[in-house]
């Protein structure tokens, strides 16, 4: 009798230490002791396991108004460790992620909810601070084209970490705006314009680094003129220099295959002059034209997310200055330049 009493206390006192030492496959692994506000930032949670079979399930507490960014973590796996990363965003006051309820194949952890404290970003002599706060930013592209007679349009495509890209501002923009947004994991794809004065050649614009914890500025050429030819042919619906400057090669190269064959007799230049006179004609050709529609919105940009710039006020054909997918890009008066859907154009 004592014989099985001993060993029931001693089973007791097993399951008890096993229970006091036992240890959870998950825990925080990062939680950020401090963000600003409107930045984006990430908590991770650390997994003692790189079994790829074993998919966790998080839950979330239904009652706090925090929410992840995204509904499904990022897994990155280094030796026999697991990580998984989900994204927050901080407003003004300090933020309570909210619990975790993890759940596997072999248990259920709770991880409790934690406090983040949040502070306004100090930019304070930085102007030109444009909003967006990253682990890194750089330009992709930039394209530069006529709005109207006073006013160019500047278009960019920029690539960032953990950022906000729905901050994003230009100062002195006339009008600006948020035009794509592509996430891919921590990367972020911007599609992003402004409109500013033609006068302004350039424009200097700062981030907030937040890993070098310093304000990082970028200057953009706004001058359609200065940029390549490339980028302007898309955009721009005027002659670049460089168009001119094969209408006026092609017609001397002419009026010189005319004058050998005059010259020589030779048939041979007089086809060369045919070749001339034939790309010429394609080049000299007038715009096909497209007849839209009153009340139809002059978009930005040819993109079903723009914004509209105007909107047309009497029916009116046009030239086709340039054509994508369904828009085409028009002149309208006092030369603003913009982009109409196919479908506010006149149907017979």
């Amino acid at each position: 009798m004592r014989s099985h009493r001993l060993f029931l206390i001693i089973l007791l006192l097993s399951f008890w230490v096993s229970s006091v030492t036992a240890k959870t496959n998950y825990w925080y692994s990062y939680v950020p002791k401090q963000v600003f506000a409107t930045q984006v930032f990430p908590i991770t949670i650390f997994a003692d396991t790189d079994d790829s079979n074993n998919l966790p399930t998080f839950k979330f507490d239904a009652n706090n108004a925090i929410k992840p960014l995204n509904s499904h973590p990022i897994k990155d796996t280094n030796g026999g460790n697991t990580f998984y990363t989900f994204y927050f965003k901080a407003e003004k006051n300090d933020i309570k992620i909210p619990s975790f309820t993890i759940i596997d194949k072999e248990e259920t952890v709770l991880l409790e909810s934690r406090y983040v404290p949040v502070r306004e970003l100090d930019i304070s002599g930085h102007d030109e601070f444009c909003g967006l706060i990253a682990t890194s930013c750089k330009i992709v592209t930039s394209q530069v084209s006529e709005f109207d007679a006073e006013n160019n349009l500047v278009s960019l495509t920029l690539k960032a970490s953990e950022a906000n890209p729905e901050e994003i501002t230009t100062a002195g923009s006339i009008e600006s705006g948020i035009e794509k947004i592509t996430k891919t994991g921590s990367d972020t794809i911007i599609e992003y314009y402004f409109v500013i004065p033609s006068s302004q050649k350039s424009v200097t614009s700062s981030y907030y680094n937040t890993l070098q914890n310093r304000f990082v500025s970028k200057t953009i050429s706004t001058d359609y003129k200065d940029k390549p030819v490339a980028a302007q042919e898309n955009l721009n619906p005027k002659d670049s220099s460089f168009d001119k400057l094969k209408k006026y090669g092609l017609s001397f190269l002419s009026l010189f295959f005319f004058w050998m064959f005059w010259k020589k007799k030779d048939i041979f230049f007089l086809v060369l002059l045919a070749i001339c006179v034939i790309i010429l004609l394609t080049m000299f050709s007038p715009h096909e034209k497209v007849c839209v529609q009153e009340g139809a919105p002059l978009y930005i940009l040819p993109t079903e997310t723009s914004t509209t710039g105007g909107q047309i006020d009497r029916e009116l054909t046009t030239d086709i200055l340039n054509q994508r997918g369904n828009y085409y890009k028009i002149a309208y008066e006092h030369n603003i330049i913009g982009w109409i859907k196919d479908e506010d154009t006149c149907k017979d």
